[in-house]
């Protein structure tokens, strides 16, 4: 990870990715979580809060370790165990088949170099009747917003950690051999080459 993706970009999203809106999102996103879950991107544990009582606890993979004071004791004042695990290089979830009860990801998968490589490990880990979860943003269906996501996209990639504005979540999702149960789009305010939302869940 870069100087820049490690202090200063993960500074910019920690502080960006707060406040009463998006966290009504994080809670409705994770409001059927449960059991043991994997969050993948936890980034700077921004969506503890909002985990609801039927989880029992939460393990934690993200390949950027910053903010460590911040996550240590947002991690400290969780109410569920939370165990981190860091990602190996060659992008496989440590963990056996069916493991997890839960997987979720939030605002994660457009910054995942080979999303559908890692959705397969997602689906892996995922017990036959467990769930994902997931809220992310990506590709407009306005043709116009599309159109200036697609010229954007090289150098946004470059300045944003890796961050996609042109990944059709949900086929990514049903291409990596989940079954959508439900999704949702939506276009949040702002700047819309970054708006288009889909939250939703999948069964294995």
């Amino acid at each position: 990870m870069s100087l820049w993706e490690r202090h200063g970009f993960a500074r910019l999203m920690d502080w960006s990715m707060r406040g009463p809106e998006i966290g009504r999102l994080r809670a409705r996103a994770l409001a059927t979580a449960a059991g043991h879950v994997l969050e993948v991107g936890f980034g700077t544990g921004l969506n503890l809060p909002y985990y609801p009582a039927a989880v029992r606890s939460l393990t934690a993979l993200d390949p950027l370790d910053a903010l460590r004071e911040r996550v240590a004791a947002r991690i400290a004042a969780a109410r569920i165990p939370v165990r981190r695990v860091p990602l190996a290089a060659d992008g496989r979830v440590p963990f056996d088949d069916a493991h997890f009860d839960c997987v979720v990801t939030t605002w994660t998968l457009c910054s995942i170099p080979d999303a559908g490589a890692a959705l397969r490990e997602m689906r892996r880990v995922l017990r036959p009747d467990g769930r994902y979860l997931f809220i992310e943003h990506g590709a407009s269906d306005d043709a116009g917003v599309a159109r200036w996501q697609q010229r954007l996209e090289p150098l946004h990639k470059r300045i944003a950690g890796g961050c996609h504005l042109t990944r059709r979540i949900d086929a990514l999702i049903a291409s990596a051999g989940f079954t959508l149960a439900d999704c949702e789009h939506w276009v949040e305010p702002g700047p819309r080459i970054f708006t288009a939302m889909v939250r939703g869940s999948a069964r294995p």
